[in-house]
């Protein structure tokens, strides 16, 4: 009985001297030792968390974003623009409008190209001497200018215009089936550029429809001078017009004269049917989008210049829009949309002087 007595105490003690010595340890895990990334990774990495810089473009014109004509077609073209590259993150714009003195537009124009932007529009034939001088002095920033087609053999300049005497011929042919008085009236501004073609082609679309119409047109020397478009309306109601029409910002003084004496209006660049509701028959619109998404492209690629572009009536950057505050005739609108038509496929060919 002693000897199995000690044997236990044998055993606990011996017990006790293990459990001091703590259990072993599970196997350690070894971590595995920190690598660095390759150079080309990291960047890779870093380039694709980075947010992509927006396509950022800069505009100066000799009008007002809200002019009704030549500047608001621009603007409303770059809100398109915008939309359809996914919002202000993918592309940003900003702009100098009445910029009518061409010396304040040329260093307007010589500022933004000091800031990077990936285009900078110059939106005023006015301003084509100014560009031409000015581009040179920045080989790695894009230009863009209309309307023209001049380039000036420059890498860095694009050219665009609108062939607007698709749509003048158009209006010419609503206006020559709606005048009662066989008097047309035409208040244009200078004898240049889209105006010009707009007038000749609006001169045309009357011709075609009816000969015997009188087509009045008077240039009065400036894009901008509301009061003597006034005057030219006035001068042309007096003169027995019961339709008019017009080309750049200072048609806005012309419509409201043809308000006041219930008088038609067809329009051009960008839709006046708000200013007068009752009288606006129709507007050509310019839709610039349609040659900024291009130019865009050509940017994006590293091509900054050196090319032309045009809107027009088969592209989709020209089109007729009808003034639903006017009744307009079925027959006359079908004649329309049939003339539109037999421009774009060509049945429709007309000559301009």
């Amino acid at each position: 009985m002693k000897k199995i007595s000690l044997f236990v105490t044998f055993i606990l003690a011996l017990a006790l001297a293990l459990s001091a010595c703590g259990a072993p340890a599970e196997p350690a895990v070894e971590e595995p030792a920190a690598t660095e990334a390759p150079a080309e990774a990291t960047e890779a990495a870093a380039t694709e968390a980075a947010p992509a810089e927006p396509f950022r473009v800069a505009v100066v014109m000799p009008s007002t974003i809200n002019d009704l004509a030549f500047g608001q077609s621009m603007y409303d073209a770059l809100v398109r623009v915008q939309e359809e590259m996914g919002g202000p993150d993918a592309f940003e714009f900003v702009y100098s409008e009445s910029m009518f003195v061409v010396d304040d537009a040329a260093a307007a124009i010589r500022d933004y190209a000091t800031q990077d932007f990936d285009l900078i529009i110059a939106h005023g034939s006015q301003y084509g001497s100014s560009l031409q001088e000015i581009a040179p002095d920045f080989p790695d920033t894009s230009f863009a200018w209309g309307t023209t087609v001049d380039t000036f053999g420059l890498p860095n300049v694009f050219a665009y215009e609108a062939a607007s005497h698709e749509g003048g011929y158009v209006n010419g042919v609503i206006a020559a089936s709606l005048s009662k008085s066989n008097v047309i009236g035409v208040v244009g501004p200078i004898e240049t550029g889209d105006a010009k073609l707009y007038v000749d082609g609006f001169k045309a679309g009357v011709t075609a429809t009816n000969p015997d119409i009188t087509v009045n047109v008077n240039y009065i020397g400036s894009f901008s001078d509301v009061a003597l478009a006034s005057e030219a309306a006035t001068t042309h109601i007096a003169a027995g017009a019961d339709v008019l029409t017009g080309s750049a910002q200072m048609v806005t003084g012309a419509i409201g004269k043809a308000d006041e004496a219930g008088v038609l209006w067809l329009g051009t660049q960008s839709s006046q049917a708000s200013l007068a509701p009752s009288i606006v028959v129709a507007t050509q619109v310019f839709h610039w989008e349609v040659v900024l998404m291009e130019i865009i492209a050509l940017v994006n690629e590293g091509t900054l210049g050196g090319q032309s572009f045009e809107i027009n009536l088969e592209n989709g950057g020209e089109v007729i829009e009808f003034n639903d505050g006017y009744a307009l005739p079925d027959e006359v609108k079908t004649l329309a949309e049939t003339t539109v038509q037999g421009i774009i496929d060509g049945s429709v060919t007309f000559t301009l002087p």
